[in-house]
């Protein structure tokens, strides 16, 4: 088997992570994701400031106190870190392993960005147009003796793809054991995610103070075992494990450059403490087209949180409104009122709701405008006005959209030293993802009695896009059977009203005692334009498990 270990979910994960993992106990590879969609946008306004950056520069950072023990120890190191400019990151990694007296090769993957040619491919307006390479890249510059690699945009789960394939030989029709590692790279990709962090069911969870980062141990045939370093916090079970697979996907099939991995044959089984075993994993050829990020810029933004403390919210906040209105228009405000007051409280913030305005326009002079026109209201305004923050100046708004061009578009590239290879892609075919969506009869099960959801089912949720992604689990057989003989999108906009008019998609995955809700057009233009309150849709499913609903007494 290989052992590989992840020290970061996402660019500002915790710092001293891969020294964590390299002294926690052996490790073949370690991986480290530092891109999302919003990332990518953030590195593309460092980019437009200074041509030399765009790279996770806290990579740099990392290595620079533990990138000697890698190299004692034999742990290669594979990363997206490199965002816009894995290049440059290669060079910046050189530089400082010369500074530490280290002979290591480092290698890069290029050919994700097609900005120069998004003209030519349709890509109107992107300020980043990268498509999601696979794992064959990252394969080639290990076997060609690299120690450290580092990528552009390529799909989270090839970090670990990558070094799996290449450690056991596979071919890239291979479908089934590259699926087990996709579904291994899943997993692992949002680091302590998958050891106890966010989860719903966190107070079974012992010492969450400081939880390990996983690893996962992938065999020839593609099986895998999720684990952790022995005396780390957090937990590996298969609660945390099935939590982490319903994070942000969409149906049973995962589409991705290398493998089409079908999570309807996933099976999950307790194989000691804090070990979960994945097995029997199906996979089959990959899509004929390669899906881009791209990122444009639309706009600009401003918020502001007005504090309404005692009598009259309502009254303070029509106020409120009407004031900021008539000084800056009402076009492209958006408004929400949280009533977190409590009558007759005993502590000033109990007392207080909280008026929050956001603006969207194309102006910036407006944007800014905004600030001053909400500070100005400090002295003539409703009795106690007060502010959680001043307003800032307006930033420039993102908005992300995901496209699709064909395979023989891109072309990855592996450099390793003065060598440049280009990488061939396997075979494909034309997929029609696959819904699992099957009518179950409500039933009789007995008596019933009305508590939060929360009670009987855990969820997580997030984004992709525009769209919020609500993936819920249910400890046993018969409950999911009730849930999903009672839960259709119907009841979802019922219990969660902000999603109603909206279309939602419902995919069983009965292997897993799980379904994944896909609710289209929450998220409007995505976390970089949003003015929604959750712009990410990260509380979503706690939202949901909140809800009070009959449940069955037998289920309780």
């Amino acid at each position: 088997m290989i052992r590989v270990g992840n020290a970061s979910g996402f660019y500002g994960d915790r710092l001293s992570a891969v020294r964590e993992m390299l002294d926690g106990g052996d490790l073949d590879v370690l991986t480290g994701d530092y891109l999302a969609e919003l990332t990518m946008l953030i590195l593309g306004r460092q980019r437009l400031k200074d041509p030399n950056g765009g790279y996770a520069k806290t990579f740099v950072r990392q290595l620079e106190d533990s990138l000697g023990t890698a190299v004692e120890r034999g742990v290669k190191i594979v990363s997206n870190a490199g965002g816009l400019n894995p290049a440059g990151l290669a060079d910046a990694v050189r530089a400082l392993a010369d500074r530490l007296g280290l002979v290591v090769s480092v290698a890069h993957v290029e050919g994700d960005d097609l900005l120069p040619r998004a003209a030519e491919l349709g890509l109107d307006g992107a300020l980043t147009a990268n498509a999601y390479l696979g794992a064959w890249g990252i394969a080639e510059c290990l076997k060609g003796g690299a120690d450290v690699v580092v990528t552009g945009r390529v799909t989270d789960a090839s970090l670990v793809v990558g070094p799996a394939a290449a450690h056991h030989g596979w071919s890239v029709d291979d479908y089934d054991r590259l699926a087990g590692a996709t579904v291994a790279g899943h997993v692992i990709e949002c680091g302590t995610q998958a050891t106890g962090g966010n989860y719903a069911f966190f107070t079974e969870i012992p010492d969450l103070a400081h939880p390990g980062f996983p690893i996962a141990e992938i065999g020839e045939d593609g099986s895998v075992v999720i684990t952790k370093h022995p005396g780390t916090g957090g937990a590996v079970t298969t609660g945390t494990v099935t939590a982490q697979l319903l994070y942000e996907i969409q149906g049973a099939d995962y589409l991705g450059p290398d493998v089409t991995t079908r999570f309807d044959t996933i099976t999950l089984a307790e194989d000691g403490p804090d070990r979960v075993r994945i097995s029997g994993v199906r996979g089959g050829p990959p899509p004929e087209t390669v899906k881009v990020c791209v990122n444009t810029l639309d706009g600009f933004r401003n918020s502001a949180t007005f504090v309404l403390c005692g009598l009259d919210v309502d009254a303070k906040a029509d106020l409120a409104r009407r004031q900021l209105e008539t000084a800056v228009g009402a076009e492209g405000l958006h408004w929400a009122l949280a009533r977190t007051d409590h009558a007759d409280a005993d502590t000033e913030e109990t007392a207080s709701a909280f008026l929050h305005c956001a603006i969207r326009t194309p102006d910036p002079k407006r944007a800014k405008v905004f600030s001053r026109a909400t500070v100005e209201l400090a002295l003539a305004s409703y009795p106690g006005f007060t502010l959680t923050a001043p307003p800032a100046d307006g930033t420039p708004v993102g908005v992300y959209r995901a496209e699709y061009v064909p395979r023989d578009q891109v072309t990855t590239v592996a450099v390793v030293g003065s060598d440049r290879k280009a990488v061939e892609w396997g075979p494909s075919t034309s997929v029609r993802p696959r819904s699992l969506d099957e009518v179950f009869p409500a039933g009789d099960h007995g008596p019933t009695t009305r508590v939060p959801l929360g009670r009987v089912l855990g969820a997580r949720s997030g984004d992709k896009g525009g769209d919020a992604n609500l993936g819920v689990w249910l400890r046993d057989e018969a409950a999911y059977r009730w849930f999903v003989g009672e839960f259709d999108t119907d009841r979802i906009r019922e219990l969660l009203p902000e999603t109603a008019g909206l279309d939602i998609e419902r995919h069983l995955l009965p292997n897993l005692n799980a379904v994944n809700f896909v609710i289209r057009g929450l998220l409007g233009q995505g976390v970089a334009a949003s003015t929604r309150f959750d712009p990410q849709a990260k509380a979503l499913g706690e939202w949901l498990r909140s809800r009070v609903h009959p449940v069955p007494e037998e289920l309780l």
